[in-house]
């Protein structure tokens, strides 16, 4: 299982990210505005209040004033109404306020307090909203109450807000992964699918499920090139097998009579020229042969008789068939085989395959050369075989297309063959679900193939 971050790397996750945050700006967005506004009515319940307030205690009679707002100030056990009666220099006459606060300036007009309000008895410490009005004997009265419902009411909404967005954004993310993962689970079996078809075998198609969405449609999309795409190869690789095919025969024939004939002339010019044209033919032949061997290799149902084999043995036969080649060329062809694991295969074809290897690597290699094949366990667990030489290489630009049918770079034109050994290689590591690859430098080249382990 791949780990959780991958998938907030679908589309789906990404989605419902941006869902999550457009809908959190809007909620505090929403429940800013609420509170601004349950604000500014609160505030003014509490300025309604206030002015009802000092407009009673402004008409009430000057000799019981004193007393009214001394009695006022003793009801409100809890502290939340502030009222103070003050004559014409500032001095406190009555109620629970020391001094008239510095930003009641103006008569009338309700403005909030953030000083504190200091009594002989207490102090208000949270916000204030408060009003005065001068009497007409220069006295002044002073009411004032603690906006702590407006405070609360933040509180509460501010806590609203948290909640909401946590009790919305957390089962939403949750969600968003737990959707996030059929989609990627999908994905991965299309990969998974897509091996195959990498590797050629177009027979492969990518699932589909019963919901028809957009990764359905895309997957039957995929299906119907890859039928369409299975079809035409399959004409072609028909077409050319069939010319394979059929020209052996006429070609055997006159290859056959060339022969009678050169038996006719032999040892003389004419008989010279017929061994050319039956060497000639005997090369088309050989080409014909490799094309159809190619063709039968890139069958994927031959797969269906493999068997566990020992790769060690294999290559000791392969060592053991050419090595007087080898001596014949005064190379020396060395081999090293360790402890490799149980593979799966035809030790038939990897025989020919390493074979068409090693023949190369005798071929291009001058006299005196050394030729080395060495197997080896890697440390993934899997077999590792070099097969590697002191020819003259093969150009990095060219690597890739070694492998390809007919092709032959230029320090192979000379010699003899036609181009389709290293594809018969590569159509039997393909079968057989292996990788090959080739290095080295100028002082020789290097194909590696590696056996994944059963």
């Amino acid at each position: 299982m791949r780990p959780l971050t991958d998938a907030w790397r679908s589309a789906t996750s990404r989605l419902i990210i941006i869902y999550g945050a457009l809908f959190a700006i809007w909620c505090v967005v929403l429940l800013g505005v609420v509170q601004w506004e349950a604000s500014r009515y609160l505030s003014g319940v509490v300025d309604q209040m206030l002015a009802a307030r000092i407009h009673y205690l402004e008409r009430t009679d000057p000799r019981r004033l004193p007393a009214t707002v001394e009695a006022a100030s003793e009801v409100d056990v809890q502290g939340y109404m502030w009222i103070g009666l003050f004559d014409a220099q500032g001095r406190r006459i009555a109620g629970n306020i020391a001094t008239v606060p510095r930003e009641l300036g103006q008569d009338g007009v309700v403005l909030p307090l953030e000083a504190t309000l200091d009594s002989p008895t207490r102090k208000a410490t949270a916000r204030v909203r408060g009003i005065t009005r001068e009497l007409p004997d220069g006295s002044r009265i002073v009411v004032a109450k603690e906006s702590t419902t407006i405070d609360g009411i933040g509180a509460i909404i501010r806590r609203g807000v948290l909640w909401g967005l946590s009790l919305t954004l957390i089962p939403g993310l949750l969600g968003g992964v737990l959707i996030a993962r059929g989609p990627a689970r999908r994905i991965r079996a299309i990969q998974q699918a897509m091996e195959p078809i990498r590797e050629g075998d177009l027979s492969v198609r990518l699932p589909v499920s019963r919901g028809g969405d957009e990764v359905d449609l895309l997957a039957a999309t995929v299906n119907t090139t890859l039928t369409e795409i299975e079809r035409l190869l399959g004409e072609v690789k028909g077409v050319s097998d069939n010319i394979a095919h059929d020209l052996r025969t006429p070609l055997t024939r006159m290859r056959t009579r060339l022969y009678r004939l050169q038996q006719q002339f032999e040892g003389k010019p004419e008989g010279e020229q017929l061994d050319a044209c039956v060497a000639e033919i005997d090369t088309v032949l050989a080409r014909f042969r490799a094309l159809l061997r190619v063709s039968e290799l890139e069958d994927r149902q031959r797969s269906a008789c493999f068997e566990n084999m020992d790769l060690g043995t294999v290559l000791r036969n392969v060592h053991e068939f050419y090595a007087p080649l080898a001596e014949d060329r005064e190379q020396r062809f060395e081999i090293e085989v360790g402890k490799l694991p149980l593979l799966r295969g035809d030790p038939q074809l990897m025989f020919e395959a390493f074979a068409n290897l090693v023949g190369n690597a005798i071929k291009f290699t001058p006299n005196g050369g050394t030729v080395r094949l060495v197997a080896s366990t890697d440390a993934g667990g899997d077999a590792r075989v070099d097969v590697a030489d002191t020819g003259p290489g093969i150009p990095v630009a060219e690597r890739e297309a070694v492998f390809r049918r007919f092709y032959r770079g230029d320090e192979t034109r000379s010699k003899p063959g036609c181009g389709l050994g290293l594809a018969i290689v590569a159509a039997i590591v393909r079968l057989h679900g292996f990788s090959l690859s080739v290095g080295g430098n100028e002082k020789g080249a290097v194909f590696s193939v590696t056996c994944p382990a059963i």
